[in-house]
């Protein structure tokens, strides 16, 4: 093993596996011909010696920082021209970055820091671009017929020290031309030239074969928290208007792709605080702040607002709105245009359009849109029911009224993936929020949180390209969203797809570093799959720290800890989350059972089966209340059908002997009953064993023995699946 520098150029296949689904020759075969007609002439003319091909990348050596920027410029521009009678959604788009640093030879392989720089600097490029760190930039300037752009020090993953970074323009008019001047580091690269070392150049290529639309945001040169705005009207009600305005500013922001905009989860901590700027500013790693307030007086509405840059403390921007409250919506107008015209962000064409667009003319359904938000962001039984009911007053008020519908859909998933079957039954909720989230696309098909639901829902239908696809689409049309992108970090996590569903958890994280319990443990699940059980850990014990009144969050920490061979936690994670479910009717969590059954959309079952083995390991029991029975009592297959159809069985549930029924038909369908639960499924014996299939649990059959028993009084016999535990005799 050697360090060394020299200049290398790494090439990577952006969205292969999505593509290769979606049109697998095809694409193979352009991939092919884009190799040999462009990236191996290029390679050669430029003096590059290929060490190393992969079936999605490439890494390739050059002697010289500018030989291997010229092959970058080369490439791009050649690809403009390539392949024109392909449409705009299917052409094959190449990201590149470029590094100057040092690398580490092992055999015939490169890794270090330099390596990764480089992978860091290709996911900030464009497709269609070239992004190159600092380093870079000194040697290039001025020897490539190429314009920059400096997009400032960023912080890049696993990188420990901030990295310059510049954006190459490859219009030839703009040789030389630097858009805002860089400091060099001078110090650095006189030691350099003292010690006569050559420089490191690592390139990294990516073959963005994605859609158009799937394209990943370009590089964030804005970092922007809006705090939320104070309520000064004297009555803590009128708070809905005040977090309005804070929360379509911060929807609005994100919607455009030159500013990271912190969420609302992030933000709203500093709710009714007294704030420092400075400390507000660094624990939230942005740039600039606002702050303002509203006063509502009758029918006149009030507004301050202020911009301010923390690195300075200067006022940047700042004004008043005196104006009506009928008015709120060219006010919002105004405010917006005015923040981002002194951001210095000039916004593309189509952004222009999604933020010129009034959400509802009729301020009554705005206003109960509002109400509904606020009450939503409870996350309680009661705040979820009441915000459904404000939304559905919204969309009866306005029925074209787009964000209604798509915060209704929102609402709805979470009461469906948190089975509040007192609120809406699972089967009507999922059907309700895809019908929701319809609408509003088809009110408005530039909204992304439809988008992000639907990606929800068809991953767990087991719609894979589908979801993939919702799901980016959500990112590309708000790629400032955190949601957005937790959303396609849960679809690429069902979907197998680890590094793509990391990628997009740390992008949340970043926009949102207080994100939701619910979306942490979101993180923590793509960590534990992708093999980081220590960060796993640390996420998931903050989760649990959010909510320690939640049982699932514990029982998923355990599955962390049991992977991080730390068994004594992780017994004491599922001991604590079981006995939070004690004397609880809810079954979602509380056996191998259910997690088998309530997460049966992973697409690779390995994955799966990791998290049962963890949760295994930590004692969580294979069926609910740690049921166990004698194999030998187990009744089987013939046996079984004759006991079940066409007979009424009639018992208690566990726990607490509640009274149950369950009456089946010769045909098998069946319908049960208790104090508490009522449904009705189709049952049939599959191997011995006694399944049941309902609209609820996803649509999935629940199966699970029956045995026979006898506790001295008689005989009785025992169903057992992921949902119940009912002990029962047969009538006639």
């Amino acid at each position: 093993m050697e360090r060394r520098l020299t200049a290398i150029l790494a090439a990577d296949v952006v969205g292969y596996s999505s593509l290769m689904g979606n049109e697998e020759v095809g694409t193979l075969e352009r991939l092919k011909i884009c190799r040999r007609e462009l990236f191996d002439p290029a390679v050669t003319e430029f003096r590059g010696r290929i060490i190393k091909l992969m079936g999605d990348g490439a890494l390739v050596e050059f002697a010289s920082v500018v030989d291997a920027v010229q092959c970058a410029v080369a490439i791009q521009r050649r690809m403009a021209e390539h392949d024109p009678a392909i449409p705009e959604v299917r052409k094959i788009r190449f990201r590149i970055g470029v590094n100057l640093g040092d690398v580490i030879v092992e055999d015939d392989d490169l890794y270090g820091d330099g390596v990764n720089v480089a992978a860091r600097l290709e996911g900030l490029a464009e497709p269609g671009g070239i992004c190159i760190s600092g380093t870079a930039f000194d040697h290039v300037l001025h020897k490539a017929d190429v314009g920059f752009t400096n997009l400032g020090e960023q912080r890049l993953k696993n990188i420990p020290d901030p990295v310059r970074v510049y954006r190459v323009h490859l219009d030839s008019s703009k040789a030389g031309e630097v858009s805002a001047r860089p400091r060099r580091p001078i110090a650095r690269t006189a030691v350099l030239s003292a010690l006569g070392i050559a420089a490191l150049l690592i390139v990294l290529f990516a073959f963005a074969s994605q859609f158009y639309w799937r394209s990943p945001a370009a590089p964030q040169r804005t970092s922007i928290a809006i705090l939320p705005f104070a309520n000064l009207s004297g009555d803590p009600k009128e708070d809905y208007v005040s977090d309005g305005i804070t929360e379509d500013l911060i929807t609005d922001l994100a919607k455009l792709s030159g500013v990271d905009v912190i969420a609302r989860d992030s933000v709203f901590a500093y709710k009714g605080k007294p704030v420092v700027l400075a400390d507000a500013a660094r624990a939230l790693s942005v740039r600039y702040l606002v702050e303002g307030s509203v006063r509502r007086v009758g029918e006149q509405l009030r507004i301050n607002v202020q911009l301010v840059d923390v690195t300075n403390g200067k006022n940047v921007w700042a004004d008043r709105f005196d104006r009506s409250a009928a008015d709120l919506f060219a006010i919002q107008d105004d405010l917006r245009r005015e923040l981002v015209s002194a951001l210095g962000i000039e916004p593309s064409a189509t952004e222009a359009k999604r933020l010129s667009r009034v959400p509802t003319a009729n301020l009554e359904a705005y206003d109960n849109f509002l109400r509904g938000e606020q009450a939503a962001r409870s996350g309680k039984r009661d705040g979820l029911q009441q915000a459904l009911a404000f939304y559905d007053k919204a969309e009866e008020l306005d029925p074209s009224f787009a964000e209604a519908f798509a915060f209704d859909a929102r609402t709805t998933v979470n009461v469906w993936r948190a089975s509040f079957n007192d609120i809406i039954q699972s089967a009507l909720a999922r059907k309700r929020a895809y019908e929701k989230a319809s609408v509003a696309l088809k009110l408005d098909p530039d909204l992304s949180s439809p988008y992000a639901i639907l990606g929800i829902m068809q991953v767990v239908d087991r719609r894979y390209e589908e979801a993939i696809a919702s799901a980016e689409r959500a990112v590309a049309l708000s790629p400032g969203d955190a949601a957005a992108q937790i959303a396609l970090g849960y679809v690429q996590l069902f979907a197998s797809n680890h590094v793509e569903a990391s990628a997009a958890v740390e992008s949340a994280l970043r926009l949102d570093p207080n994100l939701s319990a619910i979306d942490r443990e979101i993180t923590g699940l793509v960590f534990l799959l992708k093999g980081d059980s220590a960060r796993a850990v640390e996420t998931l014990e903050r989760v649990r720290d959010d909510a320690p009144e939640v049982s699932e969050f514990r029982i998923v920490l355990a599955a962390a800890y049991a992977r991080a061979n730390r068994l004594p936690e992780a017994r004491a994670a599922v001991a604590d989350g079981l006995q939070l479910l004690a004397g609880s009717e809810s079954f979602n969590e509380r056996s191998l059972a259910a997690w088998r059954i309530g997460y049966a959309h992973f697409r690779n079952p390995q994955d799966l089966a990791l998290i049962i083995d963890a949760l295994r390991q930590a004692g969580l029991p294979e069926w609910p209340f740690g049921f166990t029975a004698d194999e030998k009592d187990r009744v089987n297959g013939t046996a079984l059908a004759s006991l079940i159809f066409g007979h009424t069985l009639q018992g208690q549930l566990e726990p607490g002997g509640q009274p149950a029924i369950l009456q089946i038909g010769e045909d098998g369908n069946a319908g049960f009953r208790s104090m508490t639960r009522m449904y009705t499924a189709k049952l049939y014996v599959d191997r011995n064993l006694l399944c049941e299939q309902s609209e609820n649990m996803f649509g999935r059959p629940d199966c699970g023995p029956v045995y026979l028993s006898d506790d001295g009084t008689g005989k009785f016999y025992t169903y057992i699946n992921s949902a119940k535990v009912f002990h029962f005799t047969a009538a006639d």
